[in-house]
């Protein structure tokens, strides 16, 4: 080879290599840049439990995967709260809780980013010693590591969180504590919120739940402006859903299987999109529309860096 033809062959080699290198850049760019994913299961139709965990797993990575994975949220050393519903005696099926695989993944991939420690904890509303067992998710958070943390009543810290309504509520302070907290709601109809999703997920980190029932859409409002600072990322259920008698729920009639999970930063949002999924009009729900007027979020969340993923 000449030297002439040499040189050529060296820059054609750098010009290559610094396009790979910039394409892989705009990739990671164009990662990073999404806020908002909603991940659908276009494959054959999962029956039964354990192929819709399987495909719920699915679902999950790929959702948070399309933010930017999880290193976008969890640093090595830290320590995480994931935060899912928990709140009732109720087996996967009946989609009162937060689906376990979608809770286990969440976790392993927690674990994956460099996470030191990882708690699973929800303050329920029936006796926890039975519902951390019938829903399933601590035991299969447990199997990827998580410290299964069971909230003691006792602990629970008034917390002033300066709301225009709730000035101070009780906060389990152990989750205030952590390095990183992870919002993993169920989407589900609720007889007086009209639907529970992400904003209404936080009512598991509270005690004196009374209060709010007062005013649920300011209460939440209030509650998610201190709460949604100290989130890194929601991660909303849609596999199963909640579509009547919620939030308890209890009869499969109600149920519908959605395989949908959506993740992003803006509570708002994903709430809005929840509404969808569940057939609700966002501007029907006061918790939506009171969080939007108070800019914690859109309801608008085609307007954001929406990545829809098709998942086979």
């Amino acid at each position: 080879m000449s030297e002439h033809s040499r040189r050529e062959f060296m820059v054609r080699s750098a010009t290559a290599g610094a396009l790979a290198l910039g394409a892989r850049d705009l990739l990671a760019a164009d990662a990073r840049a999404a806020n908002m994913t909603i991940a659908k299961w276009t494959g054959a139709e999962a029956t039964g439990s354990s192929q819709i965990d399987k495909v719920a797993a699915q679902l999950t990575e790929k959702a948070i995967e399309g933010l930017g994975g999880m290193k976008r949220f969890v640093s090595r050393g830290q320590v995480v709260w994931v935060k899912p519903n928990i709140a009732w005696d109720r087996p996967p099926e009946l989609a009162a809780n937060t689906n376990p695989a979608v809770v286990a993944t969440v976790v392993r991939m927690c674990f994956e980013a460099g996470a030191k420690i990882v708690k699973v904890g929800d303050n329920p509303c029936n006796q926890a010693e039975k519902t951390y067992v019938s829903t399933g998710i601590p035991a299969a958070a447990k199997a990827m590591g998580a410290q299964i943390v069971m909230l003691d009543r006792r602990r629970f810290r008034k917390t002033a969180i300066g709301g225009d309504r709730v000035k101070t509520i009780p906060i389990y302070p152990e989750i205030l504590d952590c390095d990183v907290l992870i919002n993993v709601p169920v989407a589900k109809h609720h007889r007086s919120a009209g639907l529970t999703l992400t904003m209404k997920n936080y009512m598991g980190v509270i005690e004196d739940r009374p209060t709010f029932h007062q005013a649920i859409p300011e209460c939440l409002t209030d509650l998610t402006r201190f709460m949604g600072p100290r989130t890194a990322v929601h991660v909303l259920d849609g596999v199963r859903v909640l579509d009547n008698h919620g939030p308890r729920g209890g009869d499969p009639a109600d149920v519908r299987v959605k395989t949908t999970v959506a993740a992003g930063i803006d509570p708002v949002a994903l709430d809005a999109f929840g509404a969808d999924l569940l057939g609700r009009k966002p501007k029907d729900i006061g918790s939506i529309v009171k969080g939007s007027e108070a800019g914690l979020g859109t309801m608008d969340y085609r307007s954001l860096a929406l990545r829809e993923i098709a998942v086979s």
